[in-house]
């Protein structure tokens, strides 16, 4: 009875932070935008998002509507239940919502950051932040608004019909809840490969012919393409992480859920991920109060003051996570809730790592800046061996929290205890997604007030200010990156071990012994799909920025006035060629994640198709911690020779930490945290595909 009361935190908790996440937007938009040149400045950002969005979403809708009608025809057939479909486009709708409602407000933002900045290092890092605090509440408020109008429709529905396949309701309600969250995956990936092509190929057309062939300073209005650049980091950096992580939050979720009910838990297995998910609510909205800094602060101080709310809504979900499981589950089971430890322990250990490789505080990215003296080929190797070496204490973070999650929880003589013990770890590690993303999406945002105070001609020390929010910003996106990458490999697990038990439910028991030449194939074709998919996302900014290159270069050429700031450069003309190659180019690859699972499981089986997740959620994990961090460490080497380290900036260090930081773009903006979707999509896939796959595969 007790776990039916607390059931209802989650929609409560839902309606929390979508009103909070209000709250701080309508204080956003009170404060002053500044001078008319800066809201001419934010209004073409703005509009230029707008307008990718607007295109984006158009093509998205056209493949829903296909996979929509193709769910539906499966359903008639008795391979799905009908509620999936319609699963499928909520999961979809309110992952496209929460990144549109994110990226509105961080275009309103930054000239509003630029302004307070003006007054105070401290008054910009407010606005900024606040403004990535709407993101964060966003997410988590749709995501638990979802959950919980489905977990309570299906309630209503299966108490008044039966079940499919005879289960108990509980099973068939989260079974049917996983399918849902395809819809989710899917739209993340449109957005993350599709906004990842778009800000990447604008940024490294802008740096490339701007501050490497002119001469002329990042953010130069003289530039035709740095309005492109600013939109990319909102439609990329804004949307497209928070479409990103919406994705991850719901499937930690469900995944738990389902795998509590297939345990023997029952209701309290559903009860504690929701629950915990509306604590964290809670929690990351008292946390938002504790990110404050002095007036003028360095940026170790300000990364303090970041921290210091995360922390605190840590601990608040420990805390009361102690409670909740000690009352649902029962004392028996509080292995579960060291379980939740593991994950909220590694969830900041990751953080702390990521940091330690990407900023410039720290000697690797230091060295990075060093190797600059003898040119741009040290800068890419050193950057590259910087990024595979981060990967090494991660995975064992990561390792570590799994092993001791499983054992925690009673895995040794319950393999199904375990294995909900490892996806609650999931659920702990996003449970303080609120104030966690804000500290990510926070960074674009500061990114973009630099532009607008840059442009503006705003006085140098608001330039400095907005410098050392960017360059902050750039370490917690790194954080942000890493955190979403650790996440994204335990709630892969928890959905490859849902998937098994889908699998299962339809009384097909899978052998996953390496000796089974299925799941061997199956590993090595699912190891290489994410060097394939990287293969096609990098390739896809590099034709994209080929364009914006020669578009920046004709107008340097043909607009007489340009270069000497007499004449206006045409920035609407790079913003469509980014958008027109950004939609054209993310349809390949994120088809490559939806298409080979299945196609996977009907030629080699059900156990080649969990081989396939397997072998792409291993080599996707460690690819993808070296992308992130190796882009991270190039962007910030960068950064610290523009503070004037090694000649400073126009120096032939700094040329060739651009062109360092032009290779890593793609890598932590586009490839690197594009794969976390897509481990996460294939396993999804491979759920909702379960039946059709085994009853038309060529292996029974």
């Amino acid at each position: 009875m007790a776990g039916i009361d607390l059931l209802i935190l989650a929609p409560v908790g839902s309606i929390i932070a979508l009103m909070f996440a209000a709250y701080l937007a309508i204080s956003i938009l009170k404060k002053d935008e500044g001078n008319d040149k800066m809201k001419e400045i934010a209004l073409a950002v703005r509009t230029g998002a707008n307008a990718y969005l607007k295109r984006q979403y158009l093509g998205v809708s056209i493949f829903f509507a296909v996979v929509f009608f193709i769910l539906l025809a499966l359903a008639f057939k008795n391979y799905l239940v009908i509620f999936v479909p319609f699963a499928f486009l909520t999961g979809g709708l309110f992952s496209g919502l929460s990144g549109f409602i994110g990226m509105s407000i961080a275009t309103q933002s930054s000239s509003r950051t630029a302004a307070a900045a003006q007054k105070s290092l401290n008054s910009g890092l407010r606005v900024a932040f606040s403004s990535g605090a709407v993101m964060g509440l966003t997410v988590v408020g749709l995501g638990l608004l979802d959950l919980s109008i489905w977990y309570y429709f299906l309630d209503w529905y299966y108490t008044k019909n039966p079940t499919p396949l005879g289960i108990d309701k509980i099973a068939a309600i989260t079974s049917t809840m996983l399918c849902f969250g395809m819809g989710a995956s899917s739209q993340a990936l449109f957005a993350r490969v599709g906004g990842g092509i778009f800000t990447k190929a604008a940024d490294v057309g802008a740096d490339l012919v701007g501050k490497v062939e002119a001469g002329i300073p990042e953010d130069d209005p003289r530039n035709p393409a740095v309005i492109a650049d600013n939109v990319g980091d909102n439609v990329g950096d804004v949307a497209g992480m928070g479409a990103d992580l919406y994705e991850s939050y719901v499937g930690s979720i469900v995944a738990t859920s389902a795998l509590g009910v297939s345990a023997g838990f029952g209701l309290a297995g559903v009860t504690v991920p929701l629950v915990m998910a509306a604590v964290g609510v809670f929690a990351s909205i008292v946390g938002t109060f504790f990110v404050k800094s002095k007036e003028e602060a360095s940026q170790k101080v300000l990364l303090a003051a970041l921290r210091k709310g995360v922390f605190i809504s840590s601990i608040l979900v420990a805390v009361i996570s102690y409670f909740l499981v000690k009352g649902v589950l029962g004392q028996q089971y509080m292995g579960v809730y060291w379980s939740i430890i593991s994950g909220l322990i590694a969830g900041v250990l990751i953080g702390l790592v990521t940091e330690f490789y990407t900023s410039s505080g720290f000697s690797p990215t230091r060295s990075i800046a060093d190797s600059s003296l003898t040119g741009p080929a040290t800068v890419i190797i050193s950057g590259l061996a910087v990024g595979m070496m981060s990967t090494a204490i991660q995975v064992i973070v990561v390792g570590v929290a799994v092993l001791a999650s499983f054992y925690l929880s009673g895995g040794a003589t319950n393999l199904g205890a375990g294995l909900y013990g490892v996806a609650i770890s999931a659920v702990g590690m996003l449970s303080t997604l609120g104030i966690t993303l804000a500290t990510d999406a926070y960074g674009p945002v500061a990114d973009n007030a630099g532009g607008n105070a840059e442009m503006s001609h705003l006085p140098p020390e608001v330039r400095k200010r907005t410098d050392a929010l960017d360059s902050l910003g750039n370490t917690t996106a790194a954080t942000g990156k890493g955190f979403a990458i650790g996440s994204a490999a335990l709630t892969a697990l928890a959905l490859i071990a849902a998937f098994k038990d889908q699998i299962a439910m339809y009384g097909r028991e899978m052998t996953l012994s390496i000796m089974n030449p299925s799941v061997l194939v199956g590993l090595f074709l699912g190891a290489m799909l994410p060097f394939l998919f990287c293969s096609m996302t990098m390739r896809a900014v590099g034709r994209a920025a080929g364009k914006i290159v020669i578009e920046v270069r004709r107008q340097f050429k043909e607009i007489a006035g340009l270069m000497e700031g007499k004449a206006k450069p045409d920035y609407a003309r790079c913003v469509n060629i980014a958008t027109v190659a950004a939609q054209k180019e993310m349809i390949m690859p994120s088809l490559l994640a939806i298409i080979a699972p299945i196609l996977t499981g009907i030629l080699i089986g059900v156990e080649g198709q969990a081989g396939l997740l397997m072998g792409a959620l291993a080599s996707g994990f460690v690819l993808a911690i070296m992308m992130a961090n190796s882009g991270g460490a190039w962007d910030n080497a960068k950064k610290y020779i523009e503070e004037g380290h090694h000649g400073g900036k126009g120096s032939n260090s700094h040329k060739a930490a651009v062109v360092g930081d032009t290779v890593g773009d793609p890598f932590k903006d586009t490839s690197g945290p594009s794969l976390n979707v897509l481990i996460k999509l294939m396993s999804m896939v491979s759920i909702v595909f379960a039946s059709f796959v085994l009853k038309n595969s060529l292996f029974k």
